[in-house]
């Protein structure tokens, strides 16, 4: 079964106190600027806790590479994260990695 669909991975690490930070940038930052991309299909968050700091996970979910340059350009793989973002976070990724969803299970 085909899916038109692609996953944009990102992952970024915070220190544990700024981890609300983080979460409420994406809510009231990214998904409205993403919800005016016609092609954005929906965002998974992910956190992982250690001792040091959190790992958060972005995916996120477009229909196309069109739908993909309309938030990050020309350069999709090169990571969109805003200055207001960065200070957010001990280290990111400078990437993202694109993968094609080939299978979608959901109960």
């Amino acid at each position: 079964m085909l899916f038109n669909m692609i996953a944009r991975m990102w992952r970024g690490f915070v220190i544990g106190e700024k981890a609300d930070d983080d979460v409420k940038h994406l809510n009231q930052a990214v998904v409205p600027e993403f919800r005016q991309i016609d092609g954005f299909k929906g965002v998974y968050l992910l956190q992982r806790d250690s001792s040091d700091d959190i790992e958060f996970g972005v995916l996120t979910f477009l229909e196309s590479k069109e739908a993909i340059r309309k938030f990050a350009g020309e350069n999709p793989e090169v990571a969109m994260v805003a200055p207001t973002a960065q200070k957010l976070f001990r280290e990111y990724d400078q990437m993202v990695k694109h993968f094609e969803v080939v299978l979608n299970l959901e109960r």
